[in-house]
């Protein structure tokens, strides 16, 4: 095995309910503390054992919300303390990453941090370990380095990124500048895209100094950055910290690293991209879920949950269960049910995406406990 990376830090954001996969994934239980694949362990924990190759056990920090502490170093158990920063309420990707590129540039100027979701599932890790050290070493000459996903089919489902011009570094034959972001497409233009080899699926993999990536921070939301260097300023002083989180926290700004820093770097030439050739998926909802499992299947039927009593008779699509009650299926096809103590969601592949219009209804209606 390759060592670590010396002068390396991996970041894990975990927070976000996942609401596309409620209700399986909810409040106090979302969607990287789950096992969605059949691995025998949850998402987060997954995510942890790719990167340790990568940073070492002590060289990895998660940043979660308060009320997922438990969990998470129920998880974690090998993870120190000083590496779980704590978010009093969710303020979007830009605030938790530069949170730790923050507390992290105090402590080792010189850092490198590579940012990785913790409720993506990826597979063939030695193809991820050699796409994570050539954006190493492509951030270390100083760019934001983000990893694009070769496409392996025309969806729609994901975000691309545009590969531009190759650019020379040492340790990364394939690094190239970002030319430009595409939000998600239509199917026609999905088509495109996945006949011309130089889009990318975007998966959300930042890496880059930590310096590098504050200062573009500074340069682009410079009331975010004020707060953040307050924040880092106290962190590591426990009696200083709660004060500060307390008055600081709530005021950040509220948006996406993609906004804030990744597509301004890319119109800047300051922005570059290393193609992953590995399996990858956000599992952004229950038909992904369906396409991922391949554990417990009845001919066309995904099944998850260690007690589900399913019976089928052709029928096609994924069964969640949380319960002990016996499920039949019979004659429906590209089916979705997931079955929990309180909660029943039947939809279809198709429909998979509108469970956030459930979500969103259940908030507006005032039924809270079961979100």
């Amino acid at each position: 095995m390759p060592e670590p990376i010396e002068d390396f830090y991996a970041v894990i954001p975990a927070g976000g309910i996942g609401s596309r996969l409620w209700p399986l994934s909810r409040a106090d239980a979302p969607k990287f503390l789950h096992d969605l694949t059949g691995s025998g362990q949850t998402l987060l924990r997954d995510t942890w054992d790719r990167l340790e190759p990568l940073a070492g056990p002590d060289r990895i920090a998660v940043v979660t919300g308060r009320a997922h502490r438990a969990a998470v170093e129920k998880e974690l158990p090998g993870i120190p303390d000083m590496n779980v920063f704590l978010e009093s309420e969710p303020r979007d990707s830009a605030a938790a990453i530069g949170l730790a590129a923050a507390i992290l540039s105090k402590r080792e100027p010189d850092v490198i941090i590579g940012s990785f979701a913790a409720d993506h599932v990826i597979r063939v890790p030695h193809l991820f370990d050699w796409a994570v050290r050539q954006a190493v070493a492509t951030a270390r000459e100083g760019y934001i380095c983000t990893i694009g996903i070769q496409p392996s089919e025309p969806s729609i489902g994901f975000g691309y990124i545009r590969k531009g011009a190759e650019i020379v570094v040492d340790g990364a034959p394939e690094a190239a500048l970002v030319e430009s972001f595409v939000e998600k497409p239509d199917l026609d233009t999905a088509k495109a895209y996945f006949a011309d080899r130089s889009y990318l699926w975007n998966a959300g993999m930042f890496i880059s100094r930590a310096d590098v990536l504050l200062g573009e921070i500074a340069d682009n939301q410079p009331h975010l950055y004020a707060g953040l260097m307050d924040l880092a300023e106290a962190w590591d002083d426990r009696d200083a910290r709660g004060p500060v989180v307390d008055r600081v926290w709530p005021t950040l700004t509220k948006i996406a690293i993609d906004y804030a820093v990744a597509e301004p770097a890319a119109e800047k030439g300051r922005l570059a991209v290393v193609p992953g050739h590995f399996d990858w998926d956000d599992v952004g909802d229950f038909a992904s879920l369906a396409k991922l499992n391949s554990h417990g299947r009845k001919n066309d039927l995904a099944i998850l949950g260690p007690n589900a009593r399913i019976l089928s008779d052709a029928a096609s699509g994924i069964v969640v269960s949380q319960t002990s009650r016996v499920i039949s299926l019979i004659g429906v096809r590209d089916i979705v049910v997931v079955d929990t103590e309180d909660a029943l969601l039947v939809t279809t592949s198709e429909h998979a995406q509108r469970v956030k219009g459930v979500v969103d209804a259940l908030k507006l209606t005032g039924r809270g406990d079961v979100l």
